[in-house]
Formats: structure tokens, sequence, C-alpha cells
């Protein structure tokens, strides 16, 4: 089983990593196309909207809900020789169409409305007449673009969980990066012919999504399971998905709930909030989708599919080898980016309409997120261990503590540190969903951290801290940073990367991590503490 998951893990980082590179370049387009202005902030925020709900209705609650379903459906096939998975697929892909294209629709007609909804200060602006009353407009116009992303890439969801399931990881994996593809080439190619570039933008989130859907569907087809989608709200397979699903709504995305509740209040905050948060997110998402989402992607089917099999001993046990991987990738990421924030940035970001006070700003909220980094891995290993199991109403509750503990944290924060408040109350609830979902889990005697993780967690902090001080006395000051040009910040940044990266290793080799500790631990080492 090790093996199969560390191999897939493996493939689904891999293309992530591609993705995640591809998504750096789009940014850098991005901002060098219009930095962190006005037109800046209302594009992420058109963006924003339907990649929140994708989280919600595809990536996030549906694919938690679905899989565990489809694997059980899969376990009674095999176990009795029926082919009933094809029709709950069937079932699923026409009931999610019909419920995604209304959803759609009634997006796009009212986008004012969700414009004022979430970004409010923009509405009083505009209802005032004030300086940046276009702002509300040109959101209103630019969601109507970009809604239907959310139509295309919910059902490209679908069929990712599907093929996920098959353990064909993959094409899903890879499918990003046509989305990044569409967004640069708009960005280069059509902007220019725009008056405002934020229009050539948004057409490329819309092509992107249309892309996405169209080249999953070849593989389903050889797959065996491109079957004629039919609407089926009352069968028993849908039904089980509909009681899972609602919960699941809060408790897998309350992360994304968080960043949207501190967009509607960075509306009401200076230009350029919006736009500092979303680069800094941007950064946080590169090690988080390359590591925590690509394990998390790998270890739901695999938990599902030894729930069916009442494989209690070795899901507790996979569940310990998620949260070591993870660690062993997401605890360097964060010290090395603490340090090396600024100049990444500055590599990144620093040219055309993004300025040296842009990298300042993004950096800030960089660090507060970062502080962060490893309770949303947590997250993304930790909740699949219950909806594997078809427990929604604990995340649930979870999800609502930590919800409510962010909006606390933001009435706090935010009067006093600005944009940086927000980033450091979503950390802070994050930090404290991840410890409710372990402690949750803990107390149902599924899952506790092995003495053998904790200690292998106590290596990699300890050659983590050894490698930033590496870092930190190879890394010159911000000023001799900005002296540099781009080609010798470049090298700079480089250099000190592969220093680090270096140090790391040789460190946990000198501490005594071997390739035998990312195995599936023994069942004795995972049992709950009496």
């Amino acid at each position: 089983m090790s093996k199969k998951l560390i191999k897939s893990g493996v493939i689904v980082s891999f293309m992530t990593l591609i993705s995640r590179v591809l998504g750096l370049v789009r940014d850098v387009v991005i901002a060098n196309v219009m930095g962190t202005g006005l037109a800046a902030d209302v594009f992420l925020f058109a963006n924003k909207i339907p990649n929140f709900l994708r989280r919600l209705f595809a990536e996030g609650a549906f694919a938690q809900a679905f899989v565990p379903v489809l694997s059980e459906y899969q376990a009674e096939d095999e176990k009795n020789g029926t082919n009933e998975t094809k029709k709950l697929i069937a079932q699923v892909s026409g009931t999610l169409g019909v419920i995604i294209s209304l959803v759609t629709i009634v997006g796009m007609i009212g986008s004012p409305i969700i414009v004022m909804l979430f970004g409010f200060g923009w509405f009083v602006e505009w209802f005032n007449d004030g300086e940046q009353a276009n702002k509300f407009e040109l959101a209103s116009s630019l969601l109507k673009i970009t809604f239907p992303y959310l139509w295309f890439v919910s059902l490209t969801a679908l069929s990712g969980a599907i093929l996920n399931t098959m353990g064909k990881f993959a094409v899903a994996a890879f499918t990003p990066v046509l989305l990044n593809v569409c967004i640069i080439t708009s960005a280069i190619f059509l902007s220019p012919h725009l008056e405002n570039p934020a229009y050539a933008l948004a057409w490329g989130v819309f092509l992107g999504g249309l892309t996405q859907f169209i080249f999953q569907i070849p593989f389903l087809y050889r797959a065996g399971v491109l079957v004629k989608p039919q609407w089926a709200w009352q069968t028993k397979g849908v039904n089980k998905i509909k009681k899972l699903i609602v919960p699941a709504l809060f408790g897998v995305s309350v992360t994304q709930i968080n960043l949207l509740l501190d967009t509607l209040i960075a509306s009401f905050l200076i230009t350029g909030s919006i736009s500092w948060l979303y680069y800094a997110d941007r950064l946080l998402e590169f090690p988080l989708g390359l590591f925590g989402i690509g394990i998390a992607t790998v270890i739901l089917p695999s938990l599902a599919g030894l729930h069916a099999k009442k494989n209690n001993n070795e899901f507790g046990a996979t569940l310990d080898w998620g949260i070591k991987v993870v660690c062993f990738m997401g605890i360097p990421a964060l010290a090395g980016l603490m340090v090396l924030a600024q100049p990444i940035i500055m590599v990144l970001f620093m040219r055309g309409e993004f300025s040296q006070t842009d990298v300042m700003q993004v950096s800030f909220a960089l660090y507060a997120y970062l502080s962060g980094l490893v309770s949303f891995m947590f997250i993304k290993i930790l909740a699949p261990g219950y909806y594997a199991r078809q427990d929604t109403k604990t995340p649930v509750k979870i999800g609502i503590k930590a919800m409510v503990a962010n909006m606390a944290f933001n009435l706090m924060l935010a009067p006093f540190w600005g944009y940086v408040g927000l980033a450091l109350a979503t950390t802070l609830s994050a930090t404290l969903n991840a410890y409710w979902l372990y402690q949750g889990l803990k107390s149902d005697g599924v899952y506790h951290l092995s003495a053998g993780a904790k200690w292998f967690i106590a290596k990699l902090v300890l050659s983590a801290l050894v490698m930033t001080m590496l870092i930190y006395q190879l890394s010159p000051s911000f000023e001799h940073w900005l002296s540099l040009s781009l080609l010798e910040q470049s090298r700079n940044l480089v250099f000190c990367i592969s220093a680090g990266v270096v140090c790391y290793v040789v460190c946990i080799i000198l501490l005594g991590i071997r390739t035998n500790d990312f195995k599936v631990s023994k069942v004795d080492s995972i049992r709950p503490e009496q």
C-alpha cells in the first residue's frame, strides 16, 4: 500500500508542480499587466467568486462526499459482479449538471447582487457616487464573464474524482495547467487589443474552464465511464451524497469561506489590499497545493477504499503516513519562504505596474499566511479521515466554530493591522480548525499521531531551523537585493534555495531519517494512547 501511495503521490505532486509553476508565471504576467491597482483588485475579486464556489461544489464538498460513495459502489461491484458504478456516475453527473447550470445562470444574471454582497465597500462607493464607484460596475461586468467557469470546472472536477477513484491521478492533476495557459495567452495576446486588460483575463478564465472540460472527456471514454447523464434527484446513491455534501460545504471549505470573508472586509480597506492578499495567498498555495493537496488527493480514495473494506488498522496508518509526508515537505517550505519572502516576490513580480512598495506589502501578508502553512496542510490530510468514513456531522461543527473564530479574529485584528490582520485571522482560525479535526479523530479512536511520527517531525523541525540559519546568513539585505539586476537577483535566489535544500537533506540524513520512515507504519505505532 505504501509503495502505491508514494507512487501516486509523486505523480500528483509532479503534475501539480507543473501547474503551480505555470500559475506563478500567470501571476507574474498579471502583475506586470495590471499591478495592484483598481483593475487588478476588481479582476481578482471577479475570479475569486467562481473559484470559491468551485471549491464548494466541486473540489471541496462534492469530491469529499462523492468519492467515498463511489468507492463503496466499486467495492460492491467487485464483490457481487454488478455494474452499479456506471449507473451512479450517470445519475450524479446529470443531477450535478442541472444544479450547476441553474447556479451559473443565476450568478450571471445576478452578478450586481453578488458584488454587493461580497464587495459591499465598492457598492457603498457606487451608491454614494464616490471616487471608486466604477469598481462596482467593472466587477459586475467581469463576473458575468468569469461565472460560467463554475459550470465547466465543476464537471471537470467530477471527472477528476472518478478518474482518481480508479487510480488514474495524472489526468486530473494536469488539468489546471490548461487554465493557466489560457489566462497567460489571453493576457499576452488579447489584453493589448482591449482598453481594460481585466476583460482579457476574464475571457482567459472562461476559455480555461472550457478547455479543462473538453480535455478530460477522452480519458473518461478510454476508462469506460463516459455515460449519458440523467436527472436522478431521489435515487439511493444521489440521496446518500446529498446527505454528505450539505454539511461538507462547511467542513472542508471553511478556509475558502474565510478567504471570501476577508475579501468582503478588504473591500473597505485601501486600494491594493485585495491584490496584496491575493499574491501572498498565491505564494502560499504553491507549497500547499504541491504537497498538501497533492497528498490529500491520493489519500481520500485510499481511505475510502480501506473504510469500505473495514480495514481500520491501515486506515489510521495511512493518515499517519500523510502527516509525515506533508511535514517533510511543508516544514522546510515554511522556513525557506519566511527568510526569502521578499526576494522571491521581487524576482517574480517586481516589474511593470508592480512596485517596490507592493513587494513590502505582499511580504507582510505572506508572513502572516505562512505561520499557518502546516495547519492548512493538516486540514487537507485530516478532513478526509472523516469524509472517507462518511462522517460529515463532526467536520461541519468544527467548520462553523472555525468560521466564527475567523470573524472574531478579523474584527479584533483588521482595525489595527488592516489586510495583514485579515491574513493573520485566517491563519489562527485554520490552526484551530486543524487542532479540532485532530482531537475529533483522536477521541473517536480513529487516529492518534504515533510516537514515531512525533519524533520524525521533531527531526524535521531541527533540520529546518539549521537550514533557516544558513539561508539567513547567505541572503543579502533588502536594500542590497533592490540594487541588483533581475539576473543577479535570480542567481542569488537560486543559490540560496539550493544551499538550503542541500543543508536540509544533509541534516535529516545525519539525524537518521531514511526512506523506510516514509512507509506506512505498523498498526501498533498508531494505536491511541490508553
